[in-house]
C-alpha cells in the first residue's frame, strides 16, 4: 500500500518511519518475532502501514492480506455483538445469566477442597449477571493462571481446547460443575466469561455464534477476512505462529499456516479467542468503534453503546490494581480499568505510557494488539504471531512511539 504523504493527519513521516527501524531492531533482527505488521490510523484514514518479516518460515513478507490469529481479539467483537442484543431489548446487562444459560443455575463460590477432593462451596451473594461476563468480574477463571485449585479443574477438564474436545452447550455443562472463583461482582478475573457470553448470545438470537458474527457484523461491515476457520483458498495467506520453549528459550513453529488447526472447524465456537482476522479488517472494527457504532454508512449500534462499553464497570470504580485477581496478561493494571469488552484508560499518569483518559485497547496471546483513542481519534492495529503475548513490552513501546510520532 503506497504510504500518505509527509505530515498527513498530524503525524511526523520520519517519526513513523523511526518505529519501523525500531521493530526491525528490536525484535525482527533479533529473532522475537517472526513478522510485524503495523496499521496506525486518524479519523478512520490509514496514516501507515507497514508490513516486515516473512509470513511463514522462509517464505514471503506478510502484506495486507495476511491472515493472523487474534486470539483474545475475539473478545471485544463479541462483546458489541451481544450489546446489539441488548439495543433490540431481547437482554439485558443486568439479567442474571441463568435465566439464560440454566445450567449455572445454583454454581456456589468455592470455600475448600479439589485436587482430587470434592468442591466445598457457598452461595453467592448476588447472581451473576451478564455485565460480569462483559467485564470480567463473574467469578470465573482460565486454566493458565496456575493460581488454585479451580483454575487446576479447568486444566483437568480441557474445556480451554476449541478445536479437539467439548462444543460451546458441553463447555457450559462443564463449567457449571466447577465452583467460582469469588461471588460475582466483587474481583476482577480475566477468564472465559466470553465464551460464556458467546453460548448466551447462540441462545437468547437462537443462531450459532459464527453465523450471527457473520450476519450482524463480518458482512454488514466488509469483514471478509474474520472467521473462525480459514477458508481452504485462504490458508495460504495464513501466517505461521510461534512459540518459545520456555526451557530452551528457543522458538519453535507453534501453528504451521499450512497446515493450521484453524483449517477446520472448531468444535467449540469461542467468542473469547477463537477468531483469525486481517489487519485491514480489524481496523474497520475499530474505526466503526471510532465513530460510534457506524461505518460506511453502516450502523450496527447507537453511540451512546459505545460510550457506554467505554466506560470503566469495575466495581470499585477504581483500577485494576485495586480489584484483579490471578495473572493478568493483556493490559497493565494501574491507570487501567475495564469497560464491557475493552480495558480502559482511566489514568494517563499512572499508566506511564501517553495516551488520553479514555482510550481503550485489548489484545492476544500471540502478541497481536489494537487500541482507540476517542480523543485524539487514533486507532492501532498491530499484527505478529508469536506467545506468550507479555514475554516482550512491544505494546507500551508501540503505543509510546505512536504519541511521540505526532506533530
Amino acid at each position: 500500500m503506497q504510504q500518505p504523504p509527509h505530515g498527513r493527519y498530524g503525524f511526523s513521516a520520519e517519526r513513523l518511519a523511526r518505529i519501523d527501524a525500531f521493530l526491525r531492531s528490536r525484535y525482527l533482527d533479533s529473532g522475537r518475532f517472526p513478522h510485524v505488521q503495523l496499521l496506525i490510523a486518524r479519523e478512520g484514514e490509514i496514516v501507515h502501514f507497514s508490513h516486515q518479516g516473512p509470513a511463514r518460515d522462509g517464505g514471503a513478507t506478510v502484506d495486507e492480506g495476511t491472515l493472523f490469529r487474534i486470539a483474545s481479539m475475539t473478545k471485544p467483537i463479541t462483546s458489541l455483538a451481544f450489546m446489539m442484543l441488548v439495543e433490540e431489548g431481547r437482554v439485558a446487562l443486568d439479567t442474571p445469566v441463568h435465566h439464560v444459560l440454566p445450567e449455572l443455575k445454583g454454581v456456589g463460590v468455592y470455600t475448600g477442597g479439589g485436587n482430587g477432593t470434592p468442591f466445598e462451596t457457598r452461595p453467592t451473594d448476588q447472581p451473576m449477571r451478564m455485565v460480569d461476563l462483559l467485564r470480567h468480574t463473574a467469578g470465573l477463571t482460565y486454566g493458565f493462571q496456575e493460581q488454585t485449585p479451580v483454575d487446576a479443574a479447568y486444566r483437568a477438564t480441557r474445556m480451554e481446547r476449541w478445536h479437539d474436545n467439548l462444543t460451546l452447550d458441553g463447555f457450559i455443562a462443564e463449567l457449571a460443575k466447577l465452583p467460582l472463583e469469588y461471588s460475582p461482582g466483587t474481583a476482577w478475573t480475566y477468564s472465559v466469561a466470553t465464551d460464556v457470553l458467546g453460548a448466551a448470545i447462540e441462545r437468547v438470537s437462537g443462531t450459532t455464534l459464527d453465523r450471527f458474527l457473520y450476519d450482524r457484523i463480518f458482512m454488514p461491515l466488509g469483514m471478509h477476512d474474520t472467521f473462525f476457520q480459514v477458508p481452504a483458498d485462504k490458508l495460504d495467506r495464513l501466517a505461521d505462529c510461534w512459540a518459545v520453549d520456555e526451557k530452551t528459550g528457543k522458538p519453535f513453529v507453534y501453528d504451521a499456516g499450512a497446515d493450521s488447526a484453524w483449517a477446520r472447524m472448531p468444535r467449540l465456537l469461542s467468542g473469547g479467542g477463537g477468531l483469525v482476522s486481517s489487519a485491514l479488517d480489524y481496523h474497520r472494527f475499530a474505526t466503526l468503534c471510532l465513530n460510534g457504532g457506524e461505518l460506511d454508512g453502516v450502523r450496527l449500534v447507537s453511540p451512546k453503546t459505545i460510550a457506554l462499553m467505554t466506560m470503566n464497570h469495575l466495581p470499585t470504580g477504581g483500577d485494576l490494581t485495586g480489584c484483579a485477581r490471578g495473572l493478568f496478561n493483556e493490559a497493565s493494571l494501574s491507570g487501567t480499568g475495564f469497560g464491557l469488552g475493552f480495558a480502559v484508560t482511566t489514568d494517563v499518569a499512572q499508566t506511564l505510557v501517553p495516551g488520553s483518559v479514555g482510550d481503550y485497547y485489548w489484545g492476544g496471546m500471540f502478541s497481536t494488539a489494537f487500541f482507540v483513542d476517542p480523543v485524539e481519534r487514533i486507532s492501532m492495529v498491530f499484527m505478529t504471531q508469536f506467545t506468550p503475548s507479555m514475554r516482550y513490552p512491544v505494546r507500551r513501546e508501540l503505543k509510546t512511539m505512536i504519541y511521540s510520532a505526532l506533530s
